[in-house]
């Protein structure tokens, strides 16, 4: 039991102002694992106070300066790998394996990353008689969701801190634990005080205090759309800047000639990682009418070697969801699509089998889906796979973009060029060609309603920045 009674702010561990806590449950034994305290306004206006008098400070620290201190996290953060990838994988379900190389891995990456990213960007330049500066925003405040808890923190922080921005952090209610290591690290590696604060609590009560508080310059927000719009609504009272990286239907085209022996299992893992509570899952695999039998074959056959179970069980490739409610949502859109008539090959709504304690969803593959269904415009948030048919390519690119959404994407073909050109076609921020993998320094974020920015990288640095002209 992991209890947390304390909130970071200005440098020191406080208690709330007010009284209420917030249980944190095991995924996978729905036992209580921890508390951590149910922040209020008045914490978020204490922390906001607290970054808006560290800011003059920290933005006028010297570049390398601000990347010494990215490499100090990155390597405190290194040393807890097995205390952090424990908690995320009790708090979130992902199995501890994946947890390790992803959910540590890839924050450490974005520390280890933006110190590098910090020295090489043209932070001046000069057009005509005109010095461009670019400068930090001022206060983020960071609204971050559970399925990746701290890659969401650390890609948001770490280029923050970089720019010169100080922070008001206020993670997922729900996987919370993750972000008091966080706080911890940053207190023993010397951050200023100010410079980064932690607020737990509902987004309803802190998100929104945050997003409406007008010392925050700025709001860096992933999550739903749904909440992403609510978001934009308050911030617009002060006319302050948004990121959003919000949900996704993630179209994952099959082209005629594609190898289906390598595109299709790698179309399933790319739907099912992490027990499908990914918001760039390719949740919807377009394949042609004239081999869908062959995808149906393949695609079965590979879903059926995600086992489900314990995290920490090493044979284990699909944990569970993140909550009751969570796993609830999910069984109730594989109910709508056998309702809706899509074809249900494996899975389904039931627990599997010797599971019924914790939040386990099989892994579940529907076919003859088509795009005006419910599981294909919706997202599920769990390891749910609709195959779409389509007869013709133009009718695979419509398919592909008939979605609010635009966040991911995949394409295979047989000829490489050929999927490159069907992916400049597709309407979403990234698109996997040929399986290509994630890339931590490429620039992620949606068309649509699926965000409005980028993270990572160099491109993530910009968010942070604002941009002056000095005519001389």
């Amino acid at each position: 039991m992991e209890v947390r009674d304390k909130l970071y702010i200005n440098g020191a561990w406080v208690p709330s102002t007010g009284t209420g806590t917030i249980e944190v449950i095991n995924s996978a034994t729905e036992e209580v694992m921890g508390t951590v305290p149910e922040g209020t306004p008045e914490d978020v206006d204490r922390a906001a106070r607290a970054a808006s008098d560290a800011f003059p400070d920290w933005s006028t620290t010297s570049v390398d300066e601000r990347s010494k201190t990215l490499v100090r996290v990155q390597e405190a953060l290194a040393a807890r790998t097995e205390q952090i990838a424990t908690l995320i994988s009790q708090e979130v379900g992902m199995p501890f394996t994946l947890s390790n190389m992803i959910q540590v891995g890839l924050p450490i990456m974005s520390f280890a990353t933006m110190s590098q990213i910090v020295h090489e960007f043209p932070f001046e330049e000069q057009i005509g008689n005109s010095l461009v500066v670019r400068e930090p925003v001022g206060v983020v405040g960071c609204i971050t969701p559970w399925n990746y808890p701290l890659h969401q923190i650390a890609a948001k922080v770490a280029p923050a801190l970089a720019a010169g921005c100080t922070v008001v952090l206020k993670p997922s209610d729900v996987a919370p634990l993750n972000a008091f290591v966080l706080a911890e690290v940053l207190d023993e590696i010397g951050l200023p005080p100010g410079v980064f604060n932690l607020v737990t609590g509902p987004g309803t009560v802190v998100g929104e205090a945050i997003a409406s508080h007008p010392l925050v310059d700025m709001v860096s927000f992933t999550g739903s759309t749904r909440a992403g719009r609510r978001v934009m609504q308050l911030a617009a009272d002060n006319v302050k800047k948004v990121a959003l990286e919000l949900g996704g239907k993630s179209p994952n085209v099959i082209l005629e000639d594609a190898d289906l022996s390598s595109a299709v299992p790698s179309g399933v893992s790319a739907c099912f990682l992490n027990s499908g509570q990914t918001c760039s899952a390719l949740t919807r695999m377009i394949v042609p009418r004239s081999r869908l039998a062959e995808v149906e074959e393949i695609a079965v056959q590979t879903a059926q070697t995600y086992t489900t179970g314990d995290p920490f069980d090493a044979a284990t490739r699909l944990g569970p969801l993140v909550s009751a409610v969570q796993r609830d949502r999910v069984r109730g859109y594989i109910k709508k699509g056998v309702e809706e008539g899509a074809k249900l090959l494996c899975g389904g709504a039931e627990a599997p089998e010797g599971l019924d304690k914790g939040y386990f969803v099989g892994p579940t593959v529907f076919s003859d889906v088509t795009s005006d269904m419910t599981i294909a415009q919706e997202e599920i948030f769990g390891p749910v796979l609709s195959i779409i048919p389509y007869d013709t390519e133009e009718e695979a690119v419509a398919i592909a973009n008939d979605s609010v959404y635009g966040l991911a994407g995949g394409v295979w073909a047989g000829d490489k060029d050929h999927a490159k050109a069907v992916a400049r076609r597709i309407r979403t921020g990234q698109v996997e060609v040929n399986g290509g993998g994630f890339n931590p320094a490429a620039p992620f974020g949606g068309y649509k309603q699926s965000g409005i920015g980028r993270e990572l990288g160099r491109y993530g640095l910009e968010e942070f920045l604002e941009v002056k002209s000095l005519q001389l």
